[in-house]
């Protein structure tokens, strides 16, 4: 680090920053505060209209900080020289610094083969490109227990190491315990092979990374020998429904100013967001392991959301955890449709909330318990806006039968001569106005840069997209509130989450659509009857959320469709610079993930298992995976021998998942189904196995080069055949 940069990073700086942030923040809940108040004043329920003005508050200031993020994000982002306390600019322009062993891993659990070896081999051969290649080692780190999802990832590893020619610098390993789900995962790693390398670049299965973004974040660690994590500000890509494009148009549209808020008050006390990040590997191991939480799930035993918690005893330790948030190249998906995303909250959610009790723990500083603390309100919020809003209408229900004045005299608005009704519409402009000002902000930092509007399809395309996200956000945001209330109050009365996998390619039937939001179009119709007819006043105020209740099952179908998704694209509405303009990388992950995907459809020996029995190539490549067994007991011995054979009299569809992945994990006797199937009589072998061998090519002229290698000349034009399509791998590994 640059003495010029640490000159920088004083205490004194750091501190009137936050005091900036919390200033905007206590102004402007304040002023929302005090007319609120005197909205309340005098009301006849003194206590319930405490609890309402106390909820207002809090919420309110939840939406004062959001603004604050992007106005002081904006304020930074138009100075010429940007923010001098980022991390990126503490690396001198043009200085080259040499770089360290790094070890770029992805955790992987049940995500399709063919996105992990595509996006393995966009980031490869961007790292390539970048002559740097040396320096770093690739691994696969899967947490699968199915097992045909097991042979196919193995085969993909197989593939791509013969395709890039990267024997000896892509590595596969999978768990046969997958405890402690992803922290237990890279903890794995990290004890077997972290201490040969000096970095570590955490990945998602759905994450790309630039060669140039990877060395350049290698180059900051080395330079800054100070610094634990660097966690980069991953773009949203490859939305194709509604939903997702318009989460992602918003997330590439406004985040640019809130990443440079965050940066602007955390410096180097930012968060962990679990992947798209470079971690140092010895303070990590040193450090890092997380211990049980107190308790039984949800709130205790293992925690969920460990990346926040990582970040918290790194700096505990002593190390600076920094984000880059204007570190371009870095990019991750998303969810495809409502229920998707809702999945997904609902374990982060209870990730969150274990939280609490590490905002008491001992040694922690004090922005790591902010952090915990903005994690969980993040999700309780949901649950305050929801009593809040029942809370005002019970009270308007409870004045309307009963005839009692809100306001009696007198208050401070009547001695300015001004109306209740004109007090609470500043209150609701006042609001409207910092949930809307970081929108109108994004839009004027976004013709500062270079190509200005053009790469969101110019003036009219951005704001029609603005104009459109906002009406999707407003349907959007009940739904998420009654979703993540009940997610708190599961969380809180026991239910805990199991750990699935997530689907990438999600598509919404209306079944599910209706089954799933049946309490959110309950609960709207039904709070819109109370309103008519007890309060019918309330009702226009109430509207914009009922609505979007009442038509959640309806709007989450409809934004679920790739069809209307791929229509928007093309009429250039909720587009992306990354769209009108692809990074090579992106080109490249959709070449290969196309690829992958047809050579797949195109096997005839059948998916996972069946593949590894029958093809002569994948059946070795499993086998060269596993730990060889030459001392087993007579019953293990036996039990495998019973299993062998019902396989081949009943075929793979006979045998369950703990069955096949017994089998799977003794080499040898694969290595005996394998030779059993391509050489007893096709009368001793069930109907899948004689139909799969009669889908295999027939034998040709090249087969007698290989043949003594395998049990048939039908296995050996089998393996020529898998030989072609791995790019070159023509001898069992």
């Amino acid at each position: 680090m640059s003495a010029a940069f640490q000159a920088l990073l004083t205490r004194e700086r750091i501190t009137r920053r936050r005091m900036a942030i919390l200033t905007f923040v206590v102004f402007f809940t304040g002023l929302a505060s005090l007319g609120m108040a005197d909205l309340l004043w005098g009301s006849p329920l003194q206590g319930w209209a405490g609890l309402v003005w106390l909820l207002f508050c809090l919420l309110f200031a939840f939406v004062a900080f959001g603004t604050a993020h992007a106005f002081f994000g904006f304020m930074v982002r138009r100075r010429r020289s940007r923010d001098p306390c980022a991390i990126g600019r503490s690396l001198p322009s043009g200085l080259e610094v040499p770089l360290a062993p790094t070890a770029i891993v992805m955790p992987v659990y049940h995500e399709s083969p063919a996105r992990i070896c595509a996006g393995l081999a966009a980031i490869y051969r961007s790292v390539e490109r970048t002559g740097r290649l040396e320096h770093f080692h690739f691994y696969i780190l899967s947490d699968s227990t199915d097992p045909d999802q097991w042979v196919e990832e193995e085969l993909g590893w197989a593939r791509l190491v013969g395709e890039l020619g990267a024997a000896g610098r892509l590595f596969y390993r999978r768990r046969r315990v997958n405890s402690n789900k992803k922290a237990g995962n890279i903890a794995d790693f990290c004890r077997r092979w972290g201490r040969s390398y000096r970095y570590m670049v955490v990945l998602d299965a759905d994450s790309i990374m630039a060669g140039a973004t990877i060395v350049r974040l290698v180059q900051l660690m080395e330079y800054n020998p100070g610094a634990g994590l660097i966690q980069t500000a991953p773009t949203l890509v490859r939305a194709r429904t509604p939903f997702a494009r318009a989460l992602q148009f918003a997330s590439r549209l406004y985040g640019p100013i809130f990443q440079a808020g965050l940066t602007y008050w955390q410096v180097g006390e930012s968060n962990y967001w679990g992947h798209n990040a470079i971690i140092r590997l010895a303070p990590f191991i040193a450090h890092c392991a997380l211990p049980p939480l107190p308790g039984r799930e949800p709130f205790g035993g293992k925690i969920l959301s460990h990346d926040f918690v990582e970040a918290a005893l790194l700096r505990r330790a002593g190390w600076l955890v920094w984000l880059a948030g204007d570190l371009e190249g870095t990019y991750e998906e998303l969810p495809p449709t409502l229920i998707d995303y809702a999945r997904r909250d609902r374990r982060w959610c209870q990730g969150n909330l274990q939280h609490f009790w590490l905002i008491f723990a001992r040694g922690l500083h004090t922005i790591n318990r902010v952090h915990f603390s903005l994690g969980i309100l993040s999700y309780v919020s949901s649950l305050l806006w929801l009593v809040s809003l029942l809370l005002g209408t019970l009270l308007a229900v409870g004045f309307a039968r009963t005839g009692l004045t809100w306001l009696p005299e007198p208050a401070l608005a009547n001695l300015i001569d001004r109306s209740a009704a004109w007090q609470a519409g500043t209150l609701t402009a006042l609001t409207f106005g910092l949930l809307f000002l970081p929108k109108v902000l994004a839009v004027v930092d976004r013709r500062r840069q270079p190509g200005g509007l053009a790469p969101f399809g110019g003036a009219a395309r951005l704001w029609g997209g603005v104009f459109l996200e906002t009406l999707l956000g407003a349907f959007l945001a009940p739904v998420l509130m009654l979703f993540h209330a009940n997610f708190v109050l599961a969380t809180i009365f026991g239910r805990g989450v199991r750990w699935v996998a997530q689907r990438r390619d999600g598509h919404t039937t209306w079944r599910e659509a209706f089954v799933t939001h049946a309490g959110q179009i309950t609960v709207g119709l039904a709070w819109l009857v109370l309103l008519l007819v007890y309060a019918p006043a309330l009702v226009p105020w109430m509207l914009p959320v009922l609505v979007g209740l009442m038509v959640s099952g309806i709007f989450s179908q409809l934004t679920a469709r790739e069809s209307l998704g791929q229509a928007l694209r093309r009429r250039g509405l909720l587009c992306t610079p990354e769209e009108t303009a692809p990074p090579p990388e992106l080109r490249e992950l959709e070449l290969a993930f196309e690829a992958a995907t047809r050579a797949e459809a195109a096997r005839a020996t059948g998916l996972g298992f069946a593949h590894a029995v029958l093809d002569p190539v994948a059946n070795a490549v499993h086998g060269s995976l596993q730990r060889d067994r030459p001392r087993q007991p007579a019953a293990t011995r036996q039990r495998l021998e019973q299993l062998e054979e019902k396989t081949l009299h009943d075929g793979p569809d006979a045998l369950g998942s703990r069955e096949k992945g017994f089998l799977l994990s003794d080499p040898g006797a694969m290595a005996r189904l394998h030779r059993a199937v391509w050489t007893r009589p096709p009368e001793m072998l069930a109907p899948h196995w004689r139909e799969a061998l009669a889908r295999c090519a027939a034998t040709d002229a090249a087969t007698a080069a290989v043949a003594p290698a395998f049990p048939s000349p039908r296995a050996a034009a089998c393996a020529l055949r898998f030989a072609a399509e791995s790019g070159g791998m023509t001898t069992p590994v």
